[in-house]
């Protein structure tokens, strides 16, 4: 069995649950090496939301930032993502080969050719008690403010 590094994992996924984070890194996959401001223009957040997000992508190990002078540039990393697709692969074999004798039953299995009879075209059906009208029970307690006989 395959051991993962949970903690890696977690924070991969917890990058990847967010569109802006998968928006960024998808311009990073199109044009790597792209400075912040180049990856922040399309979005409508504030530079420093961005910023936010890219502290997030850095810390789960996804990007990697380069300063050079005054600007800083990000590129992909391939580790942690190599990591979230062999633990996505194990899940995908698993549902893939259930799925796989899910359709193999039903493609040897014979089915009835004749549609079901609906509900209504049933004969000789009597309602239960519980489709009967219920008879109303008289109240057992006295109304407000008034007090019961003594």
């Amino acid at each position: 069995m395959v051991k993962y590094k949970d903690e890696t994992l977690d924070r991969t996924f917890a990058a990847l649950s967010d569109p802006t984070r998968r928006a960024l890194l998808a311009r990073l996959g199109e044009q790597d090496g792209l400075t912040v401001s180049e990856l922040a223009a399309p979005f409508r957040v504030s530079l420093p939301a961005i910023m936010k997000h890219l502290d997030v992508l850095t810390d789960a190990g996804l990007i990697m930032r380069e300063k050079t002078g005054r600007t800083v540039a990000c590129r992909l990393t391939a580790q942690p993502m190599e990591q979230a697709m062999n633990w996505l692969n194990r899940y995908a074999q698993f549902w893939s080969h259930n799925l796989d004798r899910l359709a193999a039953f039903v493609e040897e299995e014979t089915w009835p050719t004749q549609p079901p009879t609906p509900p209504n075209a049933r004969q000789n059906v009597q309602a239960s008690r519980s489709r009967a009208g219920s008879a109303r029970r008289p109240k057992r307690s006295t109304p407000p403010g008034r007090k019961a006989p003594s």
